[in-house]
């Protein structure tokens, strides 16, 4: 019975040491609702259509770095397919980051 008690404390030691403690970082993201509707309208707007292996940026495909250099002010509405993976939607936001003048609402 001893040995098995160290075998589970060294384990829960391995385990313990090998994991990581970090915190993720959150993404605010706004929702396309009605109702919300700000004082200055956007002189752009632009649809974005994301999926697991295409971006389509007003109808035409691009890839994501063509869609951050496109997007610089106004509005991005973006719409996802069923097979789009969270870290796409993430990959496609950071590359929008920090932008003044530009406003991104994720449709649901």
């Amino acid at each position: 019975m001893t040995p098995l008690i160290d075998v589970i404390f060294l384990l829960l030691l391995f385990f313990m040491l090998s994991s990581t403690f970090s915190r993720f970082s959150e993404i605010e993201l706004s929702s396309a609702a009605a109702g919300g509707s700000s004082d200055a309208e956007p002189t752009e707007r632009f649809f974005v259509q994301l999926g697991a292996t295409r971006a389509v940026l007003n109808g035409q495909p691009m890839s994501l770095d063509d869609l951050a250099e496109q997007t610089l002010t106004g509005q991005v509405l973006v719409s996802l397919d069923n097979d789009t993976s969270a870290q796409r939607l993430v990959d496609f936001l950071v590359r929008l980051r920090g932008r003044e003048g530009l406003t991104v609402s994720v449709l649901e």
